[in-house]
């Protein structure tokens, strides 16, 4: 079931309450979208499912129409999720920086979308509040989530680049969320965006618990959100959990499940596309039963389910939808 703003609230609301985790997932291709969706059903846990710039502009092909992306995108989450009814999901923007401005607001307006992250955390200070504050004011017009973020995650994801990484300070936290009301807050505390091993990311637990803290004591309680999650360990994930995070954003952990098993299906499968050595050219003849791509997309998105319910197990959102 596809969720609009004021069921994702309550999604979030219930997140925080009982102190779990929604597993926010990157998608572009159907065999993802798919795999994404039935992992969430299978835990019956609901779900973000997250675009971003570069996913809506592959969406659309040649044309790389921002636009014409994201409606395709949304419609196809929309159609696949009508099949489930044991997890509720929303579509959300990852990272629009200002540029994308008329784009969010497009998204918002069209209603396409569940929530949207406003990422202007390279501006000045107070620039970030103004951009911020002025899609908040758009979005809760239709009952769409903002999510905000101050400092800096070192990495590459999509479009979003930096060499340096910047702590968020709880002080700078606790007037962003009070001048803004973003719904979601995204701080920095030592993730990487990109390929990364847990075992060697500083992750500042005890940063996200005093930011949570601060916000609670001067009432304005927000789920907190951790970016450049796909290399942390399940512990660092929990942990974080408990001090103040109720969205973990994956994407690079769906891209390397999907090409190693592309990868181990070809492994096994090369000769049905490539004339073994031992074999002439007059004798040879491709496998059509193999290589069609309906045989090894399907292991892509069996990978990324598989990659979704172990994750949703490690934030303990299983059996926790607000549909049950």
């Amino acid at each position: 079931m596809f969720f609009n703003g004021n069921k994702l609230r309550q999604v979030f609301l219930k997140a925080k309450k009982e102190r779990f985790g929604i597993v926010a997932s990157n998608v572009v291709f159907d065999g993802v979208i798919r795999g994404v969706l039935q992992g969430y059903d299978a835990q019956s846990s609901d779900g973000l499912l997250q675009i971003s710039s570069g996913a809506v502009k592959y969406a659309a092909g040649k044309s790389k129409d921002i636009n014409v992306g994201a409606q395709m995108i949304s419609s196809m989450i929309k159609t696949l999720s009508q099949q489930f009814n044991k997890s509720g999901i929303g579509l959300h923007i990852d990272h629009a920086t200002p540029n994308y401005f008329d784009f969010v607001v497009y998204c918002i307006e069209n209603n396409l979308v569940s929530s949207v992250m406003i990422d202007a955390s390279k501006e000045d200070f107070e620039d970030n509040i103004r951009i911020s504050s002025e899609v908040v004011k758009i979005a809760h017009k239709h009952d769409i989530l903002v999510e905000g973020e101050i400092g800096y995650i070192k990495g590459s994801e999509d479009e979003i680049v930096s060499d340096t990484e910047l702590y968020t300070q709880p002080q700078e936290a606790l007037e962003y969320v009070q001048k803004t009301n973003v719904d979601l807050f995204a701080a920095s505390v030592g993730t990487n965006h990109g390929v990364t091993k847990g075992a060697q990311v500083t992750l500042k637990l005890d940063l996200i618990k005093e930011i949570d803290e601060l916000l609670v004591l001067n009432g304005v309680e927000r789920g907190i959100v951790l970016h450049g999650a796909s290399g942390l360990t399940a512990w660092q994930q929990q942990e974080a959990i408990k001090n103040g995070v109720v969205k973990i954003n994956k994407d690079t952990r769906y891209q390397l499940e999907m090409a190693i098993a592309v990868q181990a299906y070809w492994e096994k499968e090369k000769d049905a596309v490539v004339r073994p050595a031992n074999v002439t050219e007059e004798k040879y003849f491709p496998d059509k039963s193999r290589f069609d791509p309906r045989k090894w997309m399907v292991k892509a998105e069996d990978a990324v389910q598989s990659a979704v319910e172990e994750l949703v197990q490690i934030t303990n959102s299983s059996g926790k939808s607000i549909l049950l």
